[in-house]
């Protein structure tokens, strides 16, 4: 079983920057696929991105591509969030969650808080 924990959220204005770290524990992700997603009040989760245990391959959602990376260390079992040119509409819970394969995505942490001024 593998635990998530995500940190790093906080306030910050349109425009600035904030970088995420997940740091799993309990298991190895170096085999796994995982992922970054968000929840704004009265929304739904929604994916974000991912990177692949497969040579650290990357994709994102089309709301935040050219402005987000996601990289991840392994020898660290720690993935992280890049964030830059911040918009309000980023304000939302952050969380983490590993590919399980049949599964899904799932192992969630408590997730980060991020706010976005305008």
């Amino acid at each position: 079983q593998v635990q998530l924990v995500e940190s790093g959220g906080g306030l910050v204005q349109a425009g600035g920057s904030l970088r995420l770290s997940c740091v799993a524990s309990g298991r190895t992700i170096k085999y796994y696929t995982m992922g970054w997603f968000r929840q704004a009040p009265g929304k739904e989760r929604e994916f974000v991105g991912f990177t692949s245990f497969r040579g650290g391959a990357t994709d994102y959602a089309d709301s935040v591509k050219g402005r987000f990376t996601i990289s991840r260390d392994d020898a660290k079992n720690t993935v992280y969030l890049q964030m830059n040119n911040l918009k309000p509409e980023d304000s939302a819970v952050y969380y983490c969650g590993i590919d399980r394969d049949e599964a899904g995505w799932g192992s969630w942490g408590q997730g980060t808080q991020v706010i976005v001024s305008s």
